[in-house]
């Protein structure tokens, strides 16, 4: 499949890959990014290794694989960078990733592959050299990982928000920007409550997000919001979105009592002494 172009102008592209994986129940749709600045390229949250073949495929057309300089990992879950081995292998690349993630990075590849190629991000972030000009490594701890970063391009004033802003869709739906956040977001809420760590985290964020002049928010899943009157909406709704350990209390944490039926991978509850 083709990629979408979020953003060009003369030397500065920003694309985006959706849909790599098919939906069969067994993967989650995930999106994956490509930078490039006069002529200096980043593979943003590359994905698993359901998605590689296709994504090293469709992106060779457009910019050579082996002239990425980096791979960004917003953090380091499966659906982010298991497929790290492989592009370890076929680029020159270097993983940016949380100095959190630093250490357990390598666990997805081969021994020896990152040595010398993980470039460690601390908590308070950074600005990375890409091209003529650089990307922002933002502060995003806890939304949803404990080391967590999303990505500002000021080209295109895009913020790629990661696993924050994720919505339920796939297909035509994930490759077309939300402008009118209501209808949308009842395919955004339940994962916010589960996925993201509290309300507090969610405040701070949006204090620091609204410093910044975003033209697009576009996470790792679903579809991107687009302009002013979306992205203020979405702002407003994580301020007072109750999520993750505000919602817990102590029934949450009770030793359990079914059994997990490994055939139909239900839980059946105890079963009742029977009077004699």
């Amino acid at each position: 499949m083709a990629p979408i172009e979020l953003f060009r102008h003369q030397d500065h592209a920003c694309l985006m890959y959706t849909d790599l994986v098919e939906e069969d129940g067994q993967a989650v749709q995930s999106n994956q990014f490509l930078i490039v600045d006069h002529g200096q390229g980043a593979i943003l949250d590359p994905g698993g290794n359901l998605a590689y073949n296709q994504l090293f495929l469709s992106l060779s057309r457009f910019f050579p694989p082996q002239g990425l300089s980096y791979v960004l990992a917003s953090h380091a879950d499966p659906d982010i960078i298991a497929s790290l081995d492989r592009w370890m292998t076929s680029t020159q690349a270097k993983l940016v990733i949380s100095r959190i993630w630093e250490r357990f990075a390598p666990h997805f590849t081969k021994v020896g592959k990152t040595d010398g190629r993980v470039i460690g991000v601390p908590d308070a972030g950074g600005r990375l050299p890409l091209g003529r000009g650089e990307l922002w490594l933002l502060p995003a701890h806890f939304l949803h990982a404990e080391g967590n970063f999303q990505f500002w391009d000021p080209v295109s004033r895009i913020l790629f928000t990661g696993d924050l802003g994720v919505s339920m869709v796939s297909g035509a739906q994930a490759r077309t920007p939300v402008t009118d956040l209501a209808p949308h977001l009842p395919r955004m809420e339940g994962f916010h409550r589960r996925y993201m760590v509290s309300n507090k985290i969610l405040r701070l964020w949006v204090r620091m997000a609204r410093q910044l002049p975003v033209a697009m928010l576009v996470p790792q899943h679903g579809a991107p919001i687009e302009g002013r009157a979306a992205i203020a909406a979405f702002y407003d709704w994580l301020e007072s979105l109750q999520v993750g350990v505000d919602l817990f209390d102590d029934r949450a944490y009770q030793l359990p009592t079914g059994t997990i039926d490994t055939a139909t991978h239900q839980v059946r509850p105890p079963l009742r002494a029977v009077a004699g």
